[in-house]
């Protein structure tokens, strides 16, 4: 089926071809109804297992021999390959660990590990019994570990002893300890991985050694789930501050994850497919864990960087030895490749014949980064666009069904089921070309987020600006031809190296500190990271040592959010620029820092600090 007679059918009858897509998966109970208006949910009667779906039933069709999950770490210098079959058995039996720590079906499990096998045995095992399970990224500060286990509530932590990096050795054991320490819903229970590289020291009647209990354990079966049920809970940040438990279903996520495999990223069962991310983010989840081995796929999991571990070779190096046929990573990664590598002098010595496509995604891809890289590789280099709510991808190139045509600047057009409109502030739908709220109309198709956890008001309130649509929060325009452009943000998240960010939690952060009398906190352009977050303060009279300040802002933002939302750059100002009602304009900070046109609206207070303003920034500019 082309592209095009995909989107006439999903748009059409997108019951039927939602339909005809979950035929693709095993299920316990095949639903009779497609989608419930009511309760806006897809295949609402049906039942399966998520993890039966991606272990094992490639098992069960004779595939058990093929490779399943491949773990690369150059870091350490380890890596293995697990067939199906041993990830049935590996899965099988973590799933045993959870059932004898007292975990059953509905209870919530955090993960908290670095990139190894053991974090995707435990994704697995948790969807195998029916568990929930909230991944957060390895490393991340404990206050913000805090909140996301107060939210969910977990009955158990999955974690190791350490993390590793390039440089340093990250303890994790001491983050998990003052984390559930912050607490007022502890877990009763926490299993801890011991890494060779630094081991922990475990408090007894809490914490459980993990390859004990795992030897303890035997192995269970899967057990089937509403498709309804939710598989994970997965935290992103919020414009208040407060991270968003975006709830994912069984059924309907499966679905879109298996047909996103064939029909956009063109791979099936026996191929070899390497999401270059991180199981702490939605594009781990899904294309990490999820969607490959949904599809039967060989998926690959990498503890290292795009450089410096060893070099900047180390991705062409592992398509060449793994024969991987589509790659997907962010553009910040290829910036730093470009960065160490400007004459393609590593990708010249690899031959890169298995790769069909390399996939960009996470931040936008700015056409210089594309050209370079699609120059380079002499293969197609397609940008796509998604968000933790929606799930997968809702604007891509569908290369899968034959499509290659793409529009540099632009994230390509609707995957099928995704139904765009762009609307300005007055919920009218503007012309071809021009630019405003970029709006999916609903119902979204399966995948989609469809609960918040513990918050069903504020996951109405997301509907509620644009009625009968999701709103991306980005500003957008599409092209005469579909094209649809993401033009940036029209909120406080920024996207750091394909982190989303949110600069009111920074600001938070910023303005506790006892010299600051007020703050903000921008995302100014980053020629490796996309965004980076800069600090405008202004501070009390009479504190005059603004080094030691700004080190201790930068202390802060690390110790209570992590490393990535670390500033790069902190203004001390004697004033910042703010509406008549008191709103500082964010957007002209941003443009100040950007060298951008300046373009300073009516309401402004007082006018007169933006050319204060700008020679400050140029004057600090001149002295890096």
């Amino acid at each position: 089926m082309s592209y095009a007679k995909a989107l006439e059918q999903a748009t059409a009858n997108p019951e039927q071809f939602w339909m005809d897509a979950a035929r693709a998966l095993d299920w316990a109970r095949f639903p009779a109804i497609a989608h419930d208006e009511d309760d806006d949910h897809w295949f609402p009667d049906g039942e399966l297992n998520v993890c039966e779906n991606a272990v094992d039933r490639h098992v069960a069709a004779g595939r058990g021999d093929q490779p399943a999950l491949i773990y690369e770490s150059p870091i350490t210098g380890r890596d293995a390959t697990y067939s199906f079959t041993e990830l049935q058995e590996r899965v099988a039996r973590t799933a045993g660990m959870l059932v004898n720590a007292g975990v059953k079906k509905g209870d919530r499990v955090v993960i908290y590990m670095p990139m190894i096998p053991e974090a995707v045995f435990g994704m697995l095992a948790c969807a195998r019994i029916g568990a929930v399970h909230s991944v957060v990224f390895g490393g991340f500060a404990a206050p913000e570990l805090a909140k996301r286990i107060d939210d969910c509530q977990p009955v158990a932590v999955l974690s190791a002893s350490c993390g590793l990096e390039p440089n340093r050795t990250i303890a994790y054991k001491p983050l998990l300890d003052a984390a559930i320490e912050r607490c007022t819903n502890k877990p009763e229970t926490t299993i801890i991985l011991q890494r060779e590289e630094l081991r922990a020291d475990l408090i007894p009647n809490r914490d459980i050694d993990w390859n004990a209990a795992y030897d303890a354990a035997k192995p269970v079966d899967p057990v089937p789930v509403k498709s309804t049920d939710p598989l994970y809970i997965l935290y992103t940040s919020g414009t208040t501050g407060t991270p968003k438990g975006v709830v994912r279903d069984n059924g309907g996520y499966a679905t879109a994850l298996a047909w996103s495999m064939e029909h956009i990223y063109g791979v099936e069962a026996g191929d070899v497919y390497w999401a270059a991310s991180d199981i702490g983010w939605v594009v781990g989840h899904s294309y990490i864990v999820y969607g490959p081995l949904l599809a039967g796929c060989a998926t690959i999991l990498f503890e290292g960087k795009p450089i410096g571990t060893p070099d900047a070779g180390i991705f062409w190096n592992l398509v060449d030895k793994h024969k991987v046929k589509v790659l997907f990573t962010a553009p910040t990664a290829i910036r730093a490749i470009r960065r160490a590598d400007p004459d393609g002098e590593f990708i010249r010595k690899a031959s890169l014949k298995s790769l069909k496509a390399l996939f960009l995604a996470g931040e936008r891809a700015d056409p210089d980064t594309l050209l370079w890289i699609a120059d380079m590789l002499g293969k197609p280099v397609i940008d796509h666009w998604w968000q933790t709510e929606i799930g997968w991808p809702a604007i891509a190139t569908c290369f899968g069904r034959g499509e290659t045509e793409i529009r540099v600047g632009s994230a390509g057009r609707a995957v099928p089921g995704f139904r765009f409109k762009v609307q300005d502030d007055a919920h009218q739908e503007v012309e071809p070309g021009k630019v405003g709220n970029l709006l999916i109309e609903q119902p979204l198709p399966p995948g989609a987020f469809r609960a918040l956890w513990n918050n069903p008001e504020r996951f109405k309130a997301g509907f509620a600006d644009f009625p009968g649509h999701y709103t991306s929060g980005d500003a957008g325009m599409i092209d005469e031809d579909g094209f649809i452009h993401i033009m940036g943000r029209t909120d406080d998240i920024i996207n750091v190296a394909g982190h989303r960010l949110s600069t009111g939690q920074m600001e938070e952060v910023v303005s506790n500190h006892p010299a600051v009398v007020e703050c903000a906190v921008v995302g100014a352009a980053d020629a490796l990271k996309g965004e980076t977050p800069v600090g405008f303060v202004v501070a009390r009279a009479g504190t005059g040592d603004h080094d030691q300040i700004r080190k201790d802002l930068i202390t802060s933002i690390r110790g209570d959010i992590g490393p990535i939302a670390c500033l790069s750059t902190v203004h001390f100002v004697d004033g910042l620029p703010k509406t008549r009602s008191g709103k500082i304009l964010r957007n002209l900070l941003r443009a100040i820092e950007n060298g951008d046109e300046i373009i300073v609206p009516q309401t402004i207070e007082d006018a007169s600090v933006i050319d204060t303003l700008i020679a400050h920034v140029a004057e600090e500019k001149a002295k890096a």
